[in-house]
């Protein structure tokens, strides 16, 4: 163990594994260049190059992805180990790290991870919010938060807040100079705001009644990244905006905006905290996750 230390396996391993130096520097809590810097000693005194690096990518070499192999499962282990000891603590310790869409973060994890805090001050909790769906195993995330139990088969899913709603709304201005619309059906004559997820995907409204389902495909004057977004613009008179409630609440209640086809809305629906099935979680997530079960949403 002359030659690399534990802490230079893992941060090779971290970097090889995500393939960025940026990505990599985050999930370890170092600077980018002093990653570079820490592998590039490794291959020095290992006397092999175990990464190849552009401006552009980084990618394990032959060398680098035979010790990657090796190296996980024993990483993995040793990570085991050590949330086992955790385990005797009063509180556990380490570092929590929790990808989430913005909707997620803002309405029902911000107040959940001060709670956990309070409870375990020892744990320090990385909230990163992404609407993009990301591989956490791979991003090197304990857990996500996705809205809707439509997961991979090998995560675990608890729903987690209470459970959300979606409205149509439109200003009043918009109302009075196009109508409401009467049934999702009628919506290919309306102007909409559109909500562009990061895929490039154009999100698609859901409706159901009397167990009729419909998904509906709308156009209009402007598509938006965020919901905050698609707010601004239905107050603006730029078209209809199919939100969360609670992103339209206050346009509500001020009058600037107004509900409709609300007998046409769906079911609502949760967000959900997802992780991998393993028998052994680690420490800081086992805790998050007992914390979430004692709940009451």
């Amino acid at each position: 163990m002359s030659a690399a230390s534990l802490n230079d396996l893992h941060a090779f391993a971290t970097v090889a594994r995500l393939r960025s130096f940026r990505q990599a520097a985050a999930v370890l809590g170092v600077s980018p260049s002093a990653l570079s810097h820490a592998l590039r000693g490794l291959e020095s005194r290992l006397g092999v190059r175990l990464l190849n690096r552009t401006t552009r990518s980084v990618a394990p070499t032959e060398a680098g992805a035979r010790l990657l192999a090796r190296l996980s499962p024993a990483l993995g282990d040793i990570q085991a180990a050590l949330d086992e000891v955790n385990d005797f603590r009063d509180s556990p310790l380490g570092r929590l790290r929790i990808n989430a869409p913005r909707p997620a973060c803002e309405q029902v994890l911000a107040p959940l991870v001060c709670r956990f805090l309070a409870r375990h001050p020892g744990m320090q909790v990385e909230l990163v919010a992404d609407d993009a769906l990301v591989d956490i195993v791979a991003a090197g995330f304990d857990a996500g938060v996705r809205f809707g139990e439509r997961l991979q088969q090998d995560m675990v899913a608890l729903p987690i807040g209470p459970a959300q709603r979606f409205v149509v709304v439109a200003s009043p201005a918009y109302l009075a100079a196009h109508g409401a619309p009467s049934t999702p059906h009628e919506l290919p004559g309306h102007a909409c705001v559109r909500l562009r997820f990061p895929s490039g995907a154009i999100y698609r409204w859901d409706f159901a009644r009397d167990g009729e389902v419909l998904e509906v495909e709308v156009n209009g004057p402007i598509t938006v990244g965020e919901m905050p977004l698609a707010i601004h613009a239905a107050e603006a008179g730029l078209g209809l905006a199919y939100v969360y409630a609670s992103y339209a609440a206050a346009g509500l209640a001020a009058g600037r905006l107004r509900t409709v086809l609300d007998d046409w809305r769906p079911a609502d629906e949760h967000f959900y905290l997802y992780y991998p099935s393993r028998k052994l979680l680690p420490a800081g997530l086992r805790a998050f996750v007992d914390m979430l079960r004692e709940a009451e949403w």
